[in-house]
């Protein structure tokens, strides 16, 4: 296939995704026949967006993944997974576990694989969505008993003097000693399989690159660190750009698999439909 195809890609504004998606951005790598727009926009309404099938690729979280299956496949490169560490459960003064029952938990998004994971952690808790942004204030002025942070977040709550409850990848990891699956990449299957194939050998090659030129990565990264200085913005990114990122793989899927099962068999995804990936 020669002839020259644009497609737009959605994704976070996020340290991790920019420094993913650099090399694409800003043209180190050599796409071919393929053009490729960006878009930013936050997980959730990536999420929302993904049910119409608007976007040709997008960022969404695997708690999204089957309601949307019917349109989009995962692609292997660009999963973000939490290898003993992910979204925290924070609150203003220390709290013990045991005591979120009946609390209300601000959460970023019903969509959000931070959301199915807190209901999977504790499905006593009562969920009050929010934009991510808003969790943290929500919490420090008292609306909410708690929070779970996502993003920098998850490097910055100190700042704020917020307490850390529960890390959610550190209880799914000693429950399951499996990563914590959180975000992935999909495009919509009516791209067809030259598009598809094309976009993901591209994807994974600006992810290679980022790995391999790290500081020119992170540099543009820090752009959209929403505060973070470099170290922590490093940090983050070690978090979520990994052996994973570049090939999700056979452990990789079989935690997705788990954590969409273990919704369904709790009520909590109603959807049937299995993760599919390219």
């Amino acid at each position: 296939m020669t002839q020259t195809r644009t497609i737009t890609v959605a994704h976070s504004p996020d340290a991790d995704d920019a420094f993913m998606f650099h090399a694409l951005a800003n043209n180190k790598i050599d796409t071919g026949w393929l053009t490729i727009k960006h878009e930013l926009c936050d997980i959730e309404t990536l999420n929302q967006r993904a049910k119409t099938a608007e976007l040709d690729v997008t960022a969404c979280s695997f708690h999204a993944y089957p309601y949307i299956a019917d349109k989009y496949v995962i692609t292997r490169a660009g999963a973000s997974m939490g290898d003993r560490y992910g979204p925290i459960i924070v609150s203003r003064e220390p709290m013990n576990p045991q005591d979120l029952d009946g609390r209300k938990v601000a959460t970023p998004g019903p969509l959000t694989s931070a959301t199915l994971a807190l209901r999977l952690y504790n499905d006593r808790v009562e969920p009050v969505h929010m934009n991510f942004n808003e969790v943290q204030t929500a919490v420090l002025d008292g609306r909410v008993d708690a929070g779970v942070i996502i993003h920098e977040g998850q490097v910055t709550y100190n700042d704020l003097k917020l307490f850390k409850v529960v890390d959610l990848g550190e209880w799914w990891h000693t429950k399951h000693e499996l990563p914590l699956p959180l975000g992935c990449n999909v495009a919509r299957r009516d791209l067809g399989h030259d598009v598809i194939a094309q976009f993901s050998r591209c994807f994974s090659a600006s992810i290679r690159y980022a790995l391999e030129h790290r500081d020119e990565a992170l540099d543009y990264a820090l752009s959209y660190g929403r505060g973070l200085d470099r170290s922590r913005a490093d940090k983050f990114v070690g978090m979520y750009v990994n052996d994973y990122t570049v090939d999700i793989g056979d452990k990789g899927m079989q935690a997705a698999r788990l954590f969409l099962k273990l919704g369904r068999d709790k009520g909590f995804v109603t959807s049937k439909a299995e993760p599919e990936w390219v």
